[in-house]
């Protein structure tokens, strides 16, 4: 299996055209282009009970981190908060999220209500990373974790 050179999905080497993506593969440019491990890792940023700016900065470092290591796929934990209308570093850790999706630094993420088969954007991330198809948070409707994709 090989990697295409532009959405990054596992192809075949037989395949000159990618299926996720319609992109035509280089041949020649695609030996280049072997299969890298899938890499997944979950962070907590609710331990210790940290303020929100401390859990905002333990999250853009794991992020630095996760692309240094080539993780591809971080599960955030970030908590809902015990008021049952959602906790402040999980609220500003969405909002952080959004911002570092909007500049590029981050390639997508879902938050866990919306993790679900059901769902648009899990779905293409599915598609993109079928591993996480057996992720223990999938279909749990659980508003205390967010997926992100690593770029």
């Amino acid at each position: 299996m090989y990697l295409c050179q532009i959405c990054g999905n596992d192809i075949s080497p037989t395949l000159l055209k990618c299926p996720y993506c319609g992109n035509v593969q280089d041949a020649d440019e695609q030996q280049k282009f072997v299969k890298k491990a899938f890499l997944q890792k979950t962070v907590n940023l609710e331990k210790g009970l940290p303020t929100v700016d401390t859990a905002l900065l333990h999250l853009q470092r794991e992020i630095r981190s996760a692309k240094q290591e080539q993780i591809r796929v971080l599960t955030l934990i970030h908590g809902y908060g015990s008021t049952g209308k959602g906790g402040a570093i999980g609220r500003e850790c969405r909002k952080t999220l959004d911002y570092l999706l909007q500049k590029g630094e981050i390639a997508a993420f879902v938050f866990g209500e919306e993790f679900s088969r059901k769902h648009g954007k899990t779905k293409d991330i599915l598609n993109r990373f079928p591993d996480l198809g057996s992720h223990s948070h999938l279909g749990q409707q659980n508003r205390g974790i967010t997926v992100v994709i690593v770029s």
